[in-house]
């Protein structure tokens, strides 16, 4: 059999469509666990990012600390967790957001950087508060390469959120893991081929947001 015909077993089967196994289920934990590590690499990367690109200090430390998230590997740093803090959702999260945090970290930075100085002049001659500056001068401007690296961090978290299935927790990985257990190959397949359609839904939700958040002139100049 090919990867088609293993496919279309897999999606063909009924039992793979109820249960506490089933897709819908499997799909349902994959996105809660990739939207909490994105949140969580949100809230700690974009104000850094968002502050040290304002003024525009700490580049060489960022790109440091990207550096290093970047060499961490993923795998290697769960079974590190979990032989720390045994079973859970906390060393999942642990590898997840530590990937997430340098592509939105470094992106927001550059995004801040890259906005034309002269309306921030002209906003702080007019006596705009740094606060009002940032938010309505800097990020508006910024928000699509914003959106990429955010965009970018999520594609990774939910690549590499399959390994949650390492640890016992569910998602799309336990299709792939417990299929390669037990050579089970339409579950392997199926398995990869729903990661690889959430991430291109991903792609397209970030494509819609991008639409939506951004104004016209904004993308037109992007």
């Amino acid at each position: 059999m090919n990867v088609l015909d293993f496919a279309h077993s897999f999606f063909g089967d009924p039992a793979h469509w109820h249960g506490y196994d089933g897709i819908p289920t499997r799909l349902v934990e994959h996105i809660t666990y990739s939207l909490e590590a994105l949140l969580l690499a949100a809230v700690i990367a974009l104000p850094v990012g968002l502050v040290t690109g304002h003024y525009g200090r700490g580049g060489n430390a960022l790109a440091l600390i990207a550096t290093a998230g970047r060499a961490l590997p993923s795998f290697g740093l769960l079974v590190l967790m979990f032989i720390w803090l045994g079973f859970g959702l906390v060393p999942v999260m642990i590898p997840l957001v530590v990937l997430a945090v340098p592509p939105i970290l470094v992106t927001t930075y550059e995004a801040m950087r890259s906005v034309d100085p002269s309306p921030v002049d002209a906003a702080r001659g007019m006596g705009m508060s740094e606060a009002r500056v940032l938010f309505q001068v800097e990020v508006p401007v910024a928000l699509p390469l914003i959106l990429s690296g955010l965009r970018t961090a999520a594609i990774q978290i939910i690549s590499t959120a399959t390994i949650a299935a390492y640890v016992s927790l569910g998602g799309l990985g336990r299709y792939i893991i417990d299929g390669l257990y037990q050579r089970d190959y339409e579950k392997v397949v199926g398995g990869a081929t729903l990661v690889a359609a959430l991430a291109l839904a991903t792609l397209a939700l970030f494509w819609a947001a991008s639409r939506l958040a951004v104004s016209r002139g904004v993308r037109g100049s992007a």
